[in-house]
């Protein structure tokens, strides 16, 4: 009952509301640059959030499961690049006329990253140990940049992105028997990132879902964050002011197996600064995170221009 009922939701929104561009899978090309980012749309539905008791590897924290319903997005087929992070770290191109998308955003209003204290990140690998402000920051350039809305994917959009509609441990079934062909973990990456779509996609066609580099999500961290959803929820975010410690999935090149699996859930941490000599530390970079990446999404459905800045990280110093 609760599912049909959220599905009723659903459509009602999606009619309620109407819908911008054709919900088909586009490349967003960077003006000025020869690179672009490939989109995947992604239909929404109601699925279970979370984890069953009895699923190998599972912690306390992804139950109870749920029923979660989000909305129509689509979510960049690969973990964002260096080299393209980097487009909107020089602003080599910023003055380049943007695409012709509906939102008007200056693109000078939009703060720029600081150079890393120490930089791991290396040309035609996922750009890593950004912090989710950084992520962030990236999401709000592309739009003023492309005139279309871009941000990190809640929790729940990316584990239902990640599960591919499927309700398994990983999107390719229960076991780790084909975790190989899928991601990069502990025991396959020989301690390295990798480059993206070395490995097969998941049923929705995005690539490294499980591994390679974990990836932000908007949500703050909540152990107890799905105790009292048993009526379902729509489109959640958890949201509060502390900046630690915040959520990342989908584990990466460090982690065993079992971090890989679709509802498993890798918090920030302090520790992730440990060796940044800045007082106050750094609102872009985590020197120590080298496995911390982010993908992007842009929801169907566009924001009111009183909702634009809502889903945007704002900055938190840390002293």
């Amino acid at each position: 009952m609760r599912s049909k009922l959220l599905i009723v939701l659903l459509t009602f929104f999606t009619i309620g509301f109407g819908q911008g561009d054709k919900f088909t899978v586009y490349t967003e090309p960077l003006v000025g640059s020869e690179f672009s980012i490939k989109m995947i749309p992604i239909n929404g539905d109601t699925f279970k959030m979370g984890s069953p008791k009895r699923e190998k590897g599972r912690k306390t924290d992804e139950g109870p499961q749920h029923d979660v319903m989000v909305d129509d997005f689509w979510m960049a087929e690969v973990e964002i690049s260096w080299d393209i992070y980097e487009l909107f770290l020089s602003r080599d191109n910023a003055s380049e006329e943007k695409s012709k998308g509906s939102i008007e955003l200056e693109i000078d209003g939009v703060s720029g990253a600081t150079p890393p204290y120490l930089n791991y990140n290396k040309p035609s690998l996922p750009a890593v140990n950004l912090t989710q402000y950084a992520a962030s920051q990236f999401c709000k350039w592309l739009t003023a940049k492309t005139g279309r809305y871009y941000r990190l994917p809640s929790e729940a959009e990316w584990e239902y992105a990640c599960r591919g509609g499927e309700a398994t441990a990983f999107s390719f079934g229960q076991s780790t028997r084909q975790l190989n062909d899928y991601g990069w973990h502990k025991g396959n990456s020989e301690g390295k990132l990798q480059r993206s779509k070395e490995k097969k996609p998941n049923p929705f066609g995005l690539y490294d879902m499980h591994g390679n580099a974990a990836e932000w999500v908007l949500d703050s961290y909540d152990s107890q964050a799905y105790i009292g959803r048993d009526k379902g929820v729509y489109n959640p975010v958890k949201n509060n002011r502390k900046l630690y410690p915040r959520v990342v999935r989908g584990g990466s090149f460090k982690d065993d197996s079992d971090r890989l699996r679709s509802a498993s859930r890798g918090t920030s941490t302090p520790e992730w600064k440990k060796q940044d000599p800045q007082i106050p530390k750094s609102l872009w970079w985590h020197t120590d995170a080298t496995h911390i990446g982010f993908r992007i999404v842009r929801p169907r459905q566009e924001p009111t221009k009183e909702d634009l800045f809502k889903m945007w990280v704002r900055p938190k110093k840390e002293y």
